[in-house]
């Protein structure tokens, strides 16, 4: 066979396997499940500030979120597994290019009937994968895939210790305004006590009164001590979020919660396509589709070029003359006939990793709705419950000063007092709490809103 016919011959089988690559390759796997249809209000992808809770107007939120941007640590984990994923990428696409190395080899050997000889060699082969089955790029698919999600789940993590520590911070306000309720009701049980222990020595009241008025200024220190422990629980937790031990924040109070922001008018489908827990989801059905499709093309054979040059002698002392020099190149193909069921294994592995990323896709869309839908919700709702709870306020110490001006005159007993104070204290009590409860859910609809489109 002349060197024309042999060429030609590659050339024919390259073109065969050509064509073949499409006949073999791995069937089209189903796609990522779809997005909700449902009726959206579009939004700009700028329209919320990244640096969203700057929307609060609170410089020592801000400077916090600060500190935190560069201390805390599950930000720096899922950086660190960012910077591995990429290195993943990089190995997986390195399979494209040839490899190359250097043989160097010492032997003695001897044949039947021959004598002993020694052989030195040096060679430098190249090789070639021929990616006929796209196995190898399948593999690149599913690696560039995992970068994606693994930045989605940077960014998760960066809007999570943010709303994080926008809900940390208004739950140590809440416990300061709730500190501060209970501080001047307890001032005001403490006078209302000495009082009544007067009226009590002077017999113009019982011991009953004077025993409530002890139960309730006792009921309000033990209310007290529970909030101001909440606080420094609460302060922990930020310190945990800024990346450093608990007890070193130092915090002031201050006079009022953070303003809640005004937010565009959207519904929940819009919200949930910046959300990127939903995105990580998508690149790891993506990336569980590639890797099905490189189990699948294993089961093919692999084509590959190599061409080997150097020098083969008995000796050392002349290995690197003309006529010790050799050289070969060609393609080969390789086929793994038995495997013990191995590359079967991988394949229904590889399908049923598919079918948990599909199905973990869709819980996180649910779930994800869910929770933009309970917020939109609670943000609405909340607005309207203290509306009403601040009325409720109001009739509430209306009621006391009715109350007290019946005791006064010896109409009422005590403990209508007491009940009427206990009532106005949790009446602002609840305010509070439902004001905190609204910026709460409000947060969340900003993490969501600082998500990119």
């Amino acid at each position: 066979m002349n060197r024309f016919t042999r060429y030609a011959s590659i050339g024919l089988t390259a073109l065969w396997l050509s064509g073949c690559s499409g006949l073999f390759k791995p069937a089209k796997l189903p796609p990522a499940p779809p997005m909700p249809e449902m009726q959206q209000t579009e939004l700009p992808a700028n329209s919320i500030d990244p640096d969203w809770w700057t929307l609060f107007n609170d410089p020592v939120l801000n400077d916090l979120q600060s500190q935190m941007a560069s201390g805390n640590l599950n930000m720096q984990l899922l950086a660190a597994r960012v910077r591995q994923a990429q290195a993943t990428l990089a190995s997986a696409q390195s399979s494209f290019m040839p490899t190359a190395s250097v043989n160097t080899g010492v032997s003695r050997a001897q044949a039947a009937g021959g004598s002993p000889a020694n052989a030195v060699s040096v060679t430098a082969p190249v090789s070639w994968e021929w990616d006929v089955w796209g196995r190898l790029d399948a593999t690149a698919t599913a690696a560039q895939a995992g970068v994606q999600a693994s930045r989605e789940d940077l960014a998760l993590a960066r809007l999570s210790a943010q709303a994080g520590m926008v809900q940390t911070y208004v739950a140590i306000r809440t416990a300061e305004q709730q500190a501060a309720v209970l501080q001047q009701a307890l001032t005001a049980y403490e006078r209302a006590l000495q009082l009544t222990r007067y009226r009590y020595e002077a017999g113009v009241v019982s011991a009953s009164d004077v025993t409530q008025a002890q139960l309730q200024v006792s009921s309000t220190q033990a209310q007290l001590i529970d909030v101001n422990s909440s606080r420094t629980q609460l302060l922990h937790s930020v310190d945990v979020l800024l990346g450093q031990a608990p007890g070193q924040l130092q915090l002031p109070t201050a006079a009022a919660l953070p303003q809640v922001p005004e937010l565009p008018e959207v519904v929940a489908g819009s919200l949930l396509q910046r959300r990127p827990d939903v995105r990580a989801a998508q690149q790891r059905v993506l990336s569980a589709q590639a890797n099905a499709g490189a189990a699948q093309a294993a089961f093919f054979p692999s084509l590959s070029f190599t061409a080997t040059a150097g020098y083969s002698n008995n000796s050392l002392g002349n290995l690197f003359s003309a006529s010790n020099l050799l050289w070969s190149m060609g393609p080969s193909l390789a086929l793994n006939l038995l495997d013990g069921g191995k590359r079967k294994a991988v394949e229904a592995e590889a399908l049923a990793a598919l079918d948990a990323a599909g199905i973990a896709y869709k819980q996180t869309v649910l779930q994800g709705l869910q929770e933009v839908q309970d917020n939109l919700v609670a943000a609405y709702q909340l607005q309207l419950q203290a509306q009403a709870q601040a009325q409720a306020l109001q009739a509430a110490q209306r009621n006391v000063a009715i109350t007290e001006a019946q005791y006064a005159a010896g109409t009422v007993s005590y403990l209508n007092v007491v009940t009427a104070q206990t009532a106005a204290l949790s009446a602002e009590r609840s305010l509070l709490d439902m004001q905190s409860r609204r910026v709460l859910a409000v947060t969340q609809l900003m993490k969501n809103l600082a998500g990119r489109l």
